[in-house]
């Protein structure tokens, strides 16, 4: 009995992670956007959570596996694409989104893009053996975040920032460097730690050292893209000195 239960728990963390992403994308469809900052945290904190307690109640399973992505299809590609679509409702003057006949506003398909590079990623994820200890490409919680920091700088007015950032060719740019970054063939760091040892661990721990003065002084929607690039550049350097390759 015991067996079975345990077998669901980490289950019904990964159903929490798809709860909040769906609830994110109706709060952000109906307009109630101060409380995306919190169902997104609940997706992360429920995205980490599932695979630890996994391990921890030794619950892995084929099942477990293919539902992780499933939420993180919702979580991590749908609620991007959707934050990126009012962006470009935003961007293009078209306050009234897609509209059938209208044809300036086919244009605001393209953000769910992004959604079908998410699941291709997500889909090779799972059937890839070379992410055991690296990712290849951009991971969809990265690329939310990234997104999600975008959007709330636009949202809030941030320095003036979003003239600038609503700029339509720089979405356009955005949108594809994304999309490419979700299934490109480039090593990146994972967050895994399997040990506190610092050696194995030292681009990690370079990272949190980076996170945290940006989490500290700079506002939320500024501190998220910024964290994603210094994890980019990290992944970068360490490719560059020989301790990053493909399938490590």
């Amino acid at each position: 009995m015991w067996s079975k239960i345990k077998q669901q728990i980490p289950n019904s963390v990964t159903l929490l992670n798809a709860w909040a992403g769906a609830a994110a994308i109706i709060s952000l469809f109906s307009g109630q956007w101060e409380v995306l900052p919190y169902c997104l945290l609940l997706s992360l904190i429920a995205d980490f959570g599932d695979g630890l307690l996994a391990r921890l109640l030794k619950a892995q399973s084929p099942l477990g596996k293919e539902l992780d992505s499933l939420a993180d299809l919702i979580s991590f590609g749908f609620f991007p694409a959707a934050m990126l679509y009012q962006l470009f409702m935003q961007a293009l003057g078209l306050p009234e989104g897609l509209q059938w006949g209208q044809r300036e506003s086919y244009l605001l398909l393209l953000p769910f893009l992004l959604l079908l590079f998410s699941a291709l990623r997500l889909a090779k994820f799972n059937t890839d053996s070379r992410q055991s200890e690296s990712f290849i490409g951009l991971n969809t919680p990265a690329t939310t975040l990234f997104v999600f920091g975008y959007f709330w700088t636009v949202q809030q007015q941030l320095y003036g920032l979003e003239q600038y950032l609503l700029w339509p060719p720089l979405l356009y740019g955005l949108l594809a460097l994304l999309c490419y970054l979700l299934i490109a063939e480039i090593p990146l760091l994972s967050f895994k730690f399997k040990s506190l040892a610092w050696r194995p661990n030292r681009w990690r721990f370079l990272l949190i050292l980076g996170l945290l003065p940006l989490l500290i002084f700079l506002p939320l929607g500024l501190a998220l893209p910024a964290g994603i690039l210094l994890y980019l550049l990290l992944s970068v350097v360490a490719i560059g000195v020989g301790d990053l390759r493909l399938g490590e």
